[in-house]
């Protein structure tokens, strides 16, 4: 199959405003039904066919199959910002900078993807996903995105890329946690030793808790939001908080998660419940390792700037695909920087070549990975 080389900067970077503009905070469900229409929009402009709107629990993602899917390209279309985030911060370009809310995370990745499978001779194979709920966590697409993936040869993530470009060979798993505690009340003043105390049995367990990271195995086990007790004159009868755990493995974040529930009560009838676990599984270096290397002798092959591969704490729906067994590269969208910041921005000169990067490794997918 014959890659097309030449990309319409132009074209695109006007598509990308169009995105852009079209604000689409993950919250606001009318906000994002508003941004999928342009983007299905786009799409069929671009691919000459409509995508399925999937609408689960409100939120709306779009797919296009051409024929049975054997890559899929995936991305999302929500963002961080909130309504009104464009007047602070318009989209502009500015000595080849461009810039706006959502622009790097990833609406930049949405339209390279369109672009990418638009100029291809053949889409047969290709599945392109774009979902509305990434920033969310991806609590109604998750299983939309594992079915798609499923029995797929190659997933090509288009969020954006690392420092300098590099794409993301491996991310970290992530786990959630609450933990509950359950004490007595009783009068702080009058009778303090009939009550339990909530709030000094989960300072014990958040000490503890704190204990089960590992930094040089990469796993951070991370204590955050505390709420404990009702007025300042009684015992807390309960207290809660929260856990983030990131780990590079899926031993360890098994290891964590048994050590995490095995943790006893210190005080004297106090009990102790663990709601939660894993979100998602690490991506590990042995998922992208094929992908990674093909990537790297396309741009060997069309003479483009050498291109690194690192390992990142934070996860994406490519977690969801590495974990079904499915090869999964990463960070392959905009180059730039600043997600979820005031300074997020792209460089406009590397996404001709970042698409042309995407055309190829689809082309030679399709192709069951023979040049």
């Amino acid at each position: 199959m014959t890659v097309q080389a030449d990309v319409d900067l132009d074209l695109i970077v006007a598509d990308i405003e169009t995105l852009v503009t079209c604000e689409s905070p993950s919250d606001d469900l009318d906000a994002v039904a508003r941004s999928a229409e342009v983007v299905a929009a786009l799409g069929e402009r671009l691919l000459g066919a409509a995508p399925e709107r999937i609408i689960i629990d409100g939120r709306t993602h779009l797919r296009w199959r051409f024929g049975t899917p054997q890559v899929l390209v995936l991305g999302h279309h929500d963002t961080v910002w909130p309504l009104g985030s464009l007047q602070s911060l318009p989209f502009r370009i500015d000595d080849g900078v461009l810039r706006g809310p959502g622009c790097f995370d990833m609406k930049t990745g949405v339209v390279m993807a369109l672009h990418a499978v638009a100029a291809l001779p053949d889409r047969t194979g290709v599945s392109i996903l774009i979902t509305g709920d990434e920033e969310l966590g991806s609590p109604s697409s998750r299983q939309l995105i594992e079915q798609e993936a499923i029995g797929c040869a190659a997933v090509f993530v288009l969020e954006a890329s690392a420092d300098g470009g590099a794409v993301k060979i491996a991310r970290k798993g992530v786990s959630l946690y609450r933990v509950h505690v359950t004490g007595r009340a009783a009068h702080a003043g009058l009778e303090p030793e009939r009550g339990i105390n909530a709030a000094v049995e989960a300072a014990h367990l958040l000490l503890a808790i704190a204990l089960l990271g590992d930094p040089e195995a990469g796993t951070s086990v991370t204590p955050t939001l505390v709420r404990a007790g009702s007025t300042t004159n009684t015992v807390p009868a309960a207290a809660e908080f929260a856990v983030d755990v990131r780990v590079r493995t899926g031993a360890e974040q098994d290891r964590v998660d048994a050590a995490l529930r095995a943790i006893p009560a210190t005080l004297p009838g106090a009990s102790v419940r663990v709601e939660g676990g894993a979100n998602r599984r690490p991506l590990e270096r042995e998922s992208s390792a094929r992908l990674f290397a093909q990537a790297v002798a396309i741009t060997e092959r069309r003479d483009l700037p050498p291109l690194q591969g690192v390992a990142v704490g934070g996860a994406s729906d490519g977690n969801f695909t590495a974990a079904l067994g499915v090869p999964t590269l990463d960070g392959l969208g905009a180059v730039g920087g600043g997600a979820h910041a005031d300074d997020e921005h792209v460089v406009v000169a590397m996404i001709p070549e970042r698409t042309l990067l995407l055309q190829e490794l689809i082309s030679l997918a399709l192709a069951g990975g023979r040049a």
